[in-house]
């Protein structure tokens, strides 16, 4: 890997082409590079996790809005749409922004954390639908994403947004609009203007995930994949971007992040060398924020130490900055105490995900969120014990760049009536892959099977399980398979009208008034 200095330039600087960070992405991604076997081994089982996912998310509003939304915009030969008929094709950009909430509404992807968050399976739905409407092959589709992987990882691990307020789809862009150029092996020139003008229109607000958070936040990297496609399509028809995006004078690190006079170091792979970045990034056991991944998994073996958590006095959770200031009480946001707070809310709150943890001895996607659990008074009590505090150590080590160190989790101490404490502390996950069950292509399958169940039919399961097993060997033809249909009763009752509907709705309202 090439360690590149990234800072702002005056106009009258005259920075070249090849110096610029988006040139320097799109040489990546035009690079033809084998994709190693344990990089397709991982890109596939990603595929099933994000199927898992939607599957499990299939009948929940904001999903169905979306899928409404694409339903719309039926296209030849187009892509396919999670629960939908394989036969039913909708346009790319509107099946990858269906696909792109059903993956992300329940948070229970994977997950990459360095200098910002990210979730990289979000380059899964927009890559895979210009894949099938563009008639690529497995090997296509797999040297896409192994470069969507590559460069979401290397801009999160070199540019730090979320100090700035930015949301992390600004770095989710860039790569899928990368990703997308390697599928298509679109040149250098090109690629190079598609990650500028993906940047361009996918930055906002971290506002998305504080607060009130809404369905925006699966939305939103559902919108920066959408965007990609886009911006991959107006470059091909010969437009172009403002440049230089990330060092223009007026540009985003001088004016969004730390501004002109800041540095940035963003690691890429020299040319020849392989993309191998999906391997250092982790997928969830538990439907919930990643830096509470390993503290679930802490608190299904400390509540059998407790035993009685009547006699809880506190809990203080001493961990890294990040987990403290985005999902603990360093974050300062009463929501993540309220009981009736939203479950996009409660899984940004470590306080509540420890507590229902404790009590239950585990998590479950739906169950754990359910407003009946957030609302007993047991839980309510026990909840509000709970505090966060940022640990100097917990926090180099969610820095580290050496993975034998790199941690997630933290130390617990309670203290009981009557004096004692008991103290534990876990670094990592237990399916992390340095954890106590790393997950594999069996457990991956295995939470396919599980979100799946009562939702696709098991021939529908081994369809689909089977199509992935032969992942680069796909012809063009078969990519379409790489989806799941449901029973209609199974997509949930929310049919939503809008403006891509208005013909209809203004056609009954007519027959109403008449």
């Amino acid at each position: 890997m090439k360690q590149h200095i990234v800072r702002t330039h005056r106009s009258a600087e005259d920075l070249q082409r090849k110096d610029q960070l988006a040139w320097k992405i799109a040489e990546v991604a035009a690079d033809p590079v084998t994709v190693a076997p344990d990089v397709m081994e991982m890109i596939g089982n990603r595929i099933i996790d994000n199927a898992s996912v939607a599957a499990a998310s299939l009948a929940r509003r904001p999903v169905a809005s979306a899928r409404a939304q694409a339903e719309a915009h039926p296209f030849q030969p187009g892509a396919t749409v999670f629960g939908l008929p394989q036969r039913q094709r909708i346009s790319p950009e509107w099946a990858a922004w269906a696909n792109g909430v059903a993956v992300r509404e329940l948070d229970f992807h994977d997950t990459y954390l360095a200098a910002d968050y990210s979730h990289p399976g979000d380059n899964i739905p927009p890559i895979l639908a210009v894949a099938q409407h563009c008639g690529l092959d497995g090997n296509a589709l797999v040297r896409g994403l192994a470069t969507g992987y590559e460069i979401q990882v290397d801009l999160v691990t070199g540019i730090c947004l979320h100090e700035h307020k930015i949301d992390h789809i600004a770095h989710l862009g860039p790569s899928a609009a990368a990703g997308i150029g390697t599928a298509l092996g679109l040149p250098v020139e090109s690629i190079y203007q598609a990650v500028q003008q993906a940047l361009h229109v996918t930055t906002t607000t971290r506002q998305s995930r504080k607060g009130e958070i809404s369905s925006w936040k699966a939305y939103a990297p559902a919108f920066a994949g959408k965007m990609a496609i886009e911006a991959v399509d107006r470059v091909m028809r010969g437009e172009g971007a403002p440049s230089p995006a990330w060092e223009g004078e007026d540009g985003f690190i001088a004016y969004l992040l730390s501004g002109p006079k800041a540095e940035y170091v963003v690691p890429l792979p020299e040319k020849g060398e392989a993309k191998r970045a999906i391997l250092d990034t982790y997928t969830k056991e538990h439907s919930a924020e990643y830096q509470s991944q390993a503290l679930i998994d802490l608190a299904r073996r400390l509540g059998k130490k407790i035993g009685d958590l009547s006699k809880v006095e506190s809990i203080v959770i001493h961990t890294s900055h990040h987990t403290h200031y985005v999902i603990g009480t360093g974050a300062n946001d009463p929501q993540k105490m309220d009981p009736k707070a939203s479950r996009e809310t409660l899984d940004h709150s470590i306080m509540y995900i420890f507590a229902v943890a404790l009590e239950d001895g585990g998590w479950h996607h739906e169950r754990s969120y359910a407003p009946e659990r957030a609302g007993r008074p047991e839980t309510v009590a026990l909840w509000r014990k709970i505090s966060t505090v940022e640990d100097p150590e917990w926090t180099r080590r969610y820095h580290s760049r050496d993975p034998r160190e790199k941690a997630f989790g933290g130390k617990v101490v309670v203290h009981l009536k009557g004096g004692s404490v008991i103290t534990d502390e876990i670094a990592v996950a237990d399916a992390h892959p340095l954890g106590a069950r790393p997950f594999a292509r069996e457990q991956y399958v295995a939470k396919f099977r599980s979100l799946a169940d009562g939702i696709i039919v098991p021939a529908e399961q081994d369809r689909f399980l089977a199509l992935v097993a032969r992942l680069p060997e796909l012809r063009a033809d078969e990519l379409g398979g790489l989806t799941f249909t449901v029973d209609t009763a199974r997509l949930g009752g929310h049919r939503s009208s809008g403006i891509f509907d208005w013909h209809g709705a203004g056609a009954r309202r007519s027959d109403a008034a008449e």
